[in-house]
């Protein structure tokens, strides 16, 4: 099993989405399911913690009085 703290975004994304596959099939052990439940669980505490980091990167561009770019603002709320 891959190493959650290593994947990408898009990687944590995918196998979440393996992961409610197969709980929502019902098809899966009791034992199964909750290991598939723990696991889904760290992937999506993962993928928020990557969705945080990218939106902490993100900026707001300020113009100064001639509409030109002159600063970049925190976005509000971060």
């Amino acid at each position: 099993m891959e190493d959650i703290a290593a994947m990408s975004f898009e990687e944590a994304m995918k196998a979440l989405e393996q992961v409610v596959g197969q709980l929502e099939r019902g098809d899966v052990p009791l034992e199964a399911s909750i290991g598939l439940y723990e696991r889904g669980a760290a992937l999506k505490a993962h993928c928020e913690a990557k969705l945080k980091a990218a939106e902490e990167k993100v900026a707001k561009i300020t113009l100064g009085s001639d509409g030109k770019p002159d600063g970049l603002q925190p976005v509000e709320g971060l």
